[in-house]
């Protein structure tokens, strides 16, 4: 059946007897455990021009250039680059009519005697899907959560075998080449994080909604792209900073939510634990957020972060409903403080308990997770439009039982009010802009900031007129 799912050794062996596909695996950490598959299936003399794993540092450095890390994107493409030229210098010529050249390169770090951590690392294939046509690429950076070295080993063979696969046989249908990752595995053993196409055969495609894919369809539960829509581990931004997280629909991003951002920011860069350092500022939606009427319309995804671009800012996109799960996220990547603005509305969700019966410890435990990372959450203000009450952080009414606790974080500065924000932005919500966009009433436009009018306007998102 054509949709029937191949394990790793069938796909190592469709490659294997395919006689046009010819090329390079370059494999350092784990061994060559990608490679194995194709020589343990047979044919491999049809399939690998070339295996090589350059384990020791120096003689990697010799090959492809000094880095800085070893386990790195910088790393992974100038192997990339290194064998794809040598593979077209050496047999082009011979037999660049009849083949198409791939080189498969993976640089990774897993569990060993002397490294005990998660294990992590790069894989990439440039390719060819005709005879000495320009290449094409597709990168992924992965998580191993795998406890044991031979299963790690294991893990990374085998996703490397469906990438080499996916690449060659669903390059047409990226979204089918994602799931395919994950064919003979789990999320409970591998993450994919990242991933990146480019080159010809992925002309027009937008890596961001190939981000998006990876939490949509359970491979990572979270992923990160650059204003300029590069999609990025969170690492490579998060690392050993200060880190200030906005939540929000953003559809679109209004005057209050960016008062409330850039408040909490002045907020934020003064406390001591930051000791000077600028943090890293982001903005991030949840799967839920994105959902209109119970699904996500890509269209609608592409319009809020062309939105969120204009404002220079990276975007992270996550399955974390609760703020203790996003902190224990970030967590991972920094050791610094953290800083959350939001609204009223949310902190009262924080603190009801009704959203944490699935946890041993409920709301305890929640906040607990939440607050022991140095994260501290800046709240801003709500106004009733009917009444015109102002709701903040000192009249917040939380459930009885609670108060004490409540007081508690709020007299330890764990939760604090955001000061000097614009009084005039409280009356400004998300769907009243957009009904006035999708309306034509030009009177929107003094809602949200300049910048992203501008985007609105020139490039006709959320359906403006």
């Amino acid at each position: 059946m054509p949709d029937e799912k191949l394990n790793a050794g069938q796909k190592a062996l469709q490659i294997n007897l395919d006689t046009t596909k010819y090329g390079t695996f370059a494999e350092i950490g784990a061994g060559q455990e990608t490679a194995r598959w194709f020589f343990r299936v047979g044919g491999a003399s049809g399939t690998v021009a070339k295996t090589i794993s350059a384990y020791d540092m120096t003689v990697s450095d010799a090959i492809y250039g000094a880095a800085e890390r070893y386990v790195s994107r910088q790393r992974l493409q100038a192997m990339l680059d290194y064998e794809w030229k040598l593979l077209l210098e050496r047999l082009d010529q011979s037999r660049g009519d009849k083949s198409t050249f791939f080189v498969f390169a993976n640089t990774v770090a897993t569990r060993s005697f002397s490294r005990k951590d998660e294990g992590h690392g790069w894989l990439g294939i440039r390719f060819q899907t005709q005879p000495r046509e320009p290449s094409s690429e597709i990168i992924i950076h992965v998580r191993m959560l795998d406890t044991e070295n031979p299963r790690e080993q294991e893990t990374l063979g085998i996703i490397g075998v469906n990438l080499i696969h996916g690449a060659f046989y669903l390059h047409g249908g990226p979204t089918k080449l994602i799931a395919s990752l994950l064919d003979d595995l789990s999320a409970r053993r591998i993450e994919v994080d990242m991933i990146k196409f480019s080159g010809p055969r992925f002309a027009g495609l937008d890596n961001r909604l190939m981000a998006l894919q990876l939490v949509e369809q359970g491979l990572a539960e979270a992923t990160m792209f650059t204003a300029d829509g590069e999609t990025m581990i969170p690492s490579e931004l998060l690392y050993k900073k200060p880190v200030l997280l906005e939540r929000g629909s953003f559809r679109p991003l209004t005057n209050p939510m960016l008062d409330m951002l850039e408040r909490a920011y002045e907020q934020f860069a003064q406390e001591k634990s930051l000791a000077g350092e600028t943090p890293a500022v982001l903005l991030e939606m949840t799967l839920r957020q994105l959902q209109v009427d119970n699904k996500i319309d890509h269209r609608d995804f592409l319009d809020r972060v062309d939105t969120l671009s204009a404002l220079g800012k990276p975007v992270l996109i996550s399955n974390f409903l609760r703020y203790h799960r996003l902190v224990m996220y970030l967590a991972r990547h920094t050791q610094k403080s953290i800083g959350l603005p939001l609204g009223v509305v949310r902190l009262r969700d924080i603190m009801d308990e009704k959203f944490y019966t699935d946890l041993p410890g409920g709301l305890m435990e929640s906040l607990g997770q939440l607050f022991k990372n140095n994260t501290k959450l800046y709240v801003y203000p709500s106004l009733d439009r009917k009444t015109g009450k102002l709701t903040t952080v000192e009249n917040l009414e939380v459930a009885p039982n609670l108060r004490h606790l409540y007081g508690h974080l709020v007299e330890n500065r764990f939760v604090e009010n955001i000061r000097n924000y614009n009084h005039d932005y409280l009356a400004a919500y998300s769907s009243d802009v957009l009904d006035k966009i999708k309306a034509g009433d030009a009177s929107w436009e003094k809602l949200v900031p300049a910048p992203i009018a501008q985007a609105i306007r020139q490039k006709k998102l959320f359906g403006c007129k």
